[in-house]
Parts: C-alpha cells; sequence; structure tokens
C-alpha cells in the first residue's frame, strides 16, 4: 500500500540519535575527560562546580553538560541565551532555589552565553553563590571578553578543542554501525570517502552526522543496499566552509598571524594567512588598513615605499573589490613582509605619547607660538623665533622642546634598510645643534 503524502516518516537528526550518553560513549577532549584528568575526576567525584565550556561549535558542549547532569543525578536545564530573558531567568531560579531547599540538584546549562548582557549574566551570581545551581555557560568567544568578570571568577574554564579528524572518522565509523544511526541498513561505501567527509567537517562532530545523513538519503538504492559513490560525497560536500567568525576570536587570531609572518619576514606564511582570510569571507578593506599600519609600524623609514606600496593595495581593494583585489594584497603582503624592518616610529611615538600624557598642561615655548595679534607680541609671542630657512645651513640652534624636557630623544633610527641614511643625517643634524647649543638666540 501507497504511503500518504502527509504521513509522518521523518525521525530525528543522525546527531540527534546519536547523542552520546556516558563518557564512554562520548568522542574527543580526552584532555580533559581522560583518565585521571581534572574534569574526568570532578565528574566520577560527584564535585562539579559551575563551569565555563569555551570552544567552537560542534565539540559536544551541550552534550557534555548532559552527560555530567547524569552522572551527578541533577535536574538538567537547558537555558538559551537567544530565546530566554530576564522574566524566564527569574522563573528557573525560583524553580532551582525551591529545589535545592528539597535536597535536589539543579544543573543549569546556559547555551551561548556571551549573548546575554551584564545584568542577565548578573542574575545568575546570587544562585550560583548559595549553590541553588550548577550552571555551566557554552559560548565559542573568548570568556576572557565576553563573560562578566564577577561570575567568570565563580566558574572554572574548560577549554574545548575542535575533534581530530581520528575521532570524526571514528564517530562516523559508530555511525554506521550503531542500530541508533545506519546499523540497520545495508550500506556501501568506501574507507576513504568517510575520512573525506571527516576532513569536510572541520573538527565539527554535528557537521560530519548531518553531511552523512545527507550522502545515504542521496545514495544509489539497489534492492536492499545503499551505494555511496564519491561523486555523491562531492556533491553534498560543496565548497569546504573555513572556520571563520568575523567578529570573534579567530578574526584576531588571523590578523594577528598575519601581521607577525610578515614581521618575521616569512612571505609564504603570510600569504597563506592572508589567503585564509580573504577565502572565509574576511572584508579586504580590513586587511588593507591592517597592511597600512603595519608599514610604518614595522618598516617605516627603512623602506618608506612601504607605506605607499600599502595605500595603493588599500586603493586598489575599494576599487574593484574580492575576488580581483586579492592580488593586489598578496602585492601588498609579499611587499611589505620582504621590506627591512625597523619599528623606531613606532618607538617614537610610544615614547613620546607617555611624557605627553604626564605633561599635558606643558606650555608651549613663548617662541614658537603665533602672535597674530599685539597684545600677543606684547606678551612676547614669538620672540626668539629662528626661520630656519634663512640660515646657511637650513639649521638653527633654537630649542623647541618644553625645557623640561630639553635633549629628549624619542626617534632612534636603525640602519635597516634606507634607515641607515636616514640615523646618518639625524646624528649630523644633532651634532650640529650640540655643537651650536651655547649660541645665544637673537
Amino acid at each position: 500500500m501507497q504511503r500518504s503524502l502527509f504521513e509522518n516518516t521523518i525521525s530525528d537528526p543522525l546527531a540527534s540519535r546519536l547523542r552520546p550518553e556516558t563518557l564512554e560513549e562520548y568522542v574527543g577532549q580526552t584532555h580533559l575527560l581522560g583518565k585521571g584528568k581534572v574534569l574526568r575526576q570532578l565528574i566520577e567525584r560527584d564535585q562539579v562546580c559551575s563551569m565555563i565550556f569555551w570552544g567552537p561549535p560542534g565539540v559536544g558542549k551541550t552534550t557534555l553538560a548532559r552527560i555530567i547532569a547524569e552522572k551527578t543525578k541533577a535536574r538538567f536545564v537547558d537555558f538559551s541565551a537567544v530565546t530566554s530573558g530576564m522574566k524566564e531567568i527569574k522563573k528557573v531560579m525560583e524553580q532551582a532555589e525551591r529545589s535545592r531547599l528539597l535536597g535536589d540538584k539543579t544543573l543549569l546549562f546556559v547555551d551561548e552565553i556571551h549573548r546575554f548582557n551584564k545584568a542577565q549574566q548578573d542574575a545568575f551570581l546570587p544562585f550560583v553563590e548559595k549553590g541553588s545551581i550548577v550552571l555551566i555557560g557554552a559560548t565559542t568567544e573568548n570568556p576572557s571578553f565576553e563573560v562578566n568578570a564577577a561570575l567568570l571568577s565563580r566558574c572554572k574554564v574548560f577549554v574545548l578543542q575542535p575533534l581530530s579528524t581520528e575521532d570524526l572518522t571514528a564517530l562516523l565509523r559508530r555511525a554506521m554501525t550503531d542500530p541508533r544511526g545506519f546499523g540497520t541498513q545495508k550500506i556501501e561505501m568506501e574507507e576513504d570517502l568517510i575520512s573525506l567527509i571527516a576532513g569536510f567537517a572541520n573538527g565539527d562532530a554535528r557537521t560530519a552526522l548531518n553531511t552523512l545523513e545527507m550522502v545515504v538519503l542521496n545514495g544509489e538504492k539497489q534492492e536492499d543496499t545503499t551505494r555511496i559513490s564519491r561523486e555523491i560525497v562531492e556533491q553534498c560536500i560543496g565548497q569546504k566552509s573555513l572556520l571563520y567568525d568575523k567578529n570573534g576570536e579567530e578574526h584576531y587570531n588571523l590578523i594577528s598571524a598575519l601581521h607577525k609572518s610578515m614581521r618575521n619576514s616569512d612571505v609564504d606564511a603570510a600569504v597563506y594567512w592572508l589567503a585564509r582570510m580573504l577565502e572565509a569571507g574576511e572584508n579586504p578593506l580590513y586587511v588593507a588598513r591592517r597592511l597600512v599600519r603595519f608599514a610604518d609600524e614595522d618598516i617605516g623609514m627603512a623602506d618608506s615605499r612601504a607605506i605607499e606600496i600599502a595605500v595603493a593595495a588599500y586603493q586598489a581593494c575599494h576599487f574593484i573589490g574580492m575576488p580581483e583585489c586579492s592580488v593586489n594584497l598578496t602585492h601588498a603582503v609579499t611587499y611589505l613582509s620582504m621590506a627591512p624592518k625597523s619599528n623606531a616610529l613606532y618607538v617614537a611615538y610610544e615614547s613620546a605619547k607617555r611624557d605627553a600624557a604626564k605633561m599635558l598642561a606643558e606650555p608651549v615655548p613663548l617662541h614658537l607660538r603665533n602672535a597674530p595679534t599685539k597684545l600677543m607680541k606684547e606678551l612676547d609671542y614669538g620672540k626668539g623665533y629662528q626661520y630656519a630657512h634663512d640660515t646657511k645651513e637650513k639649521l638653527t640652534n633654537m630649542t623647541c622642546l618644553p625645557e623640561s624636557l630639553a635633549g629628549r630623544q624619542y626617534y632612534r633610527p636603525t640602519e635597516q634598510g634606507s634607515e641607515a641614511k636616514v640615523k646618518q643625517r639625524l646624528g649630523q643634524i644633532r651634532a650640529w645643534k650640540q655643537a651650536h647649543a651655547k649660541e645665544k638666540t637673537e
């Protein structure tokens, strides 16, 4: 008999059906859950404290929280920062407090805790302190920046790592044999295709299982057997997505890697990190702006062409955009990587900034002030000023720093690249000024 079009034949997704229920079934995080490791000991001894799970998507943060609740015989409450507000928080806390008075434990799992504002996060504090709840917060963002210091200080942070390709391969094999997965079906699939799916998932178990499910559903049905070809797998995979959050920590990790590779004159690494960012969807103008900064922070006077190249790359990105501007950025990254390096300009400014911050009220010397009015002239504005162009050397012995800072030297050029000539010229200038320092100004 033919099934009705509207008959519900859809089961739970594979990732849901295969959700581990015990620590033995749990895949990965051996640095935390291996024999003798700290988190495993806390769970087995029923000494679980409030904690934060920090890690990328699909590594088992929710699953681990559920296993902990089951292991410690606590009531599990799943709380999402996306759908819950202060009203929901208060309701859950009141229930948890009533349960505590009756001797029952509540494990409150807060997914995406970084999405809660300060007031919402603060609402958990008294209940965490009283022991009304064991709070487990999950976040993909660095908790140092995204979780309130007061709440963070009361939680133990555990860093969950992306699953290895080996972990994911083992998980996919289990899905093929477990009755909760495809264990009751006859599926023909080459071993290297499982490894291909595992590699595509990029450390994310959910992605791996969802992809496998899609592959099986689209497999070629022959009697009681489903055959999975390479073509089907490649179609389901499509273009590999790169792990990248333009607003999260990985954004800053990658730009840091690019910057430091260029500073180390490692052109190959620099081009690689550039490609990682652009192919993941980073705004090329953001990258170009960072190159402009790098050109003077790390190269400066050692090669003044660097800033010209960086600015030109920014303009090119603005003109033509991606993907064409990728080669313009590669040009700039390659040039900056290979250029001689000097941070003398950066050091000069930082040194001057410290003095400026201490002496914001330091008056400008009178001889450096303009005197557009009669009163200003009567107050000696501009008196003693020496016009350098009127001298043979185009130099004067006039001091331009406040008296309290006389003799300060901020810019100390290196001998890298073109800056060696700059150093020589600056040495000549300073030597002349020192030699004529005792001459009286007119």
